[in-house]
């Protein structure tokens, strides 16, 4: 364990929660607190200058989202200080976004003194502890991620499965464009485009077209085929 105590910053806009956690702190004799700041600007700016080992860094301190950009303006030069997000309220979105910048923990405002000094004494020695609720938006928001990439992969490699002539109909399909337009552009009877189309549900084993379309937008299918296009006229 370290001679020295573990250096805390806290970057909190509510003068009555800073003052708690720098009475929080200031009673264990291994944690000490080396500043505190009411916006992300201040914040990073006493990081710079007191070279803390923890950050407390509320979420939302000038604005919304200033929290996360303090951190990820703290994290990018000083990559060896490990910050602790706090928050009143954690949405599954902001949650994950912290992690992503490098936060290693998040901690609700309103946890017992006990839990706030096991967190930063966690983060200081790289012991996880991450609260439950907090894992399991994680591992939700992973799970979201995963989902998605599938559907992307799964989706894709139907579509390489598609003749030139349903992808075509398929991208006009994309594009809203009617059955009777789609047979006027391509110059073919209803009939034509219906056997065409049967064989485009198949492949993706569904019923309708309402059932592919929104989901392909979603994963953003047509920019990727209009991407792929481009490059291939350059070539």
């Amino acid at each position: 364990m370290s001679t020295q105590p573990i250096k805390v910053l806290i970057v909190e806009d509510e003068p009555l929660i800073a003052k708690r956690y720098q009475m929080i702190l200031g009673k264990d004799e291994e944690l000490e607190c080396v500043g505190s700041a009411s916006s992300g600007y201040e914040g990073t700016m006493l990081a710079a200058l007191n070279k803390p080992d923890i950050v407390l860094m509320d979420v939302e301190l000038e604005d919304k989202e200033a929290g996360l950009r303090a951190t990820a303006e703290i994290l990018s030069y000083m990559p060896e200080i490990k910050v602790v997000m706090l928050t009143v309220c954690e949405t599954d979105d902001t949650v994950f976004r912290a992690f992503e910048l490098g936060a290693v923990n998040y901690l609700l405002k309103n946890m017992p003194a006990d839990a706030i000094v096991e967190a930063v004494k966690d983060a200081y020695y790289d012991r996880s502890s991450l609260h439950s609720n907090i894992a399991g938006k994680i591992r939700r928001e992973f799970k979201r991620i995963r989902k998605t990439e599938d559907s992307l992969l799964h989706n894709f490699y139907i579509i390489t499965q598609l003749t030139p002539t349903e992808l075509e109909v398929l991208e006009l399909l994309m594009k809203d464009y009617t059955r009777q337009e789609i047979c006027q552009l391509r110059h073919v009877e209803q009939s034509t485009l219906k056997s065409q189309i049967n064989s485009i549900l198949k492949k993706f084993g569904k019923a309708s077209v309402q059932e592919i379309v929104p989901v392909l937008r979603e994963l953003h299918i047509p920019e990727i085929l209009a991407q792929r296009k481009g490059k291939l006229g350059v070539e």
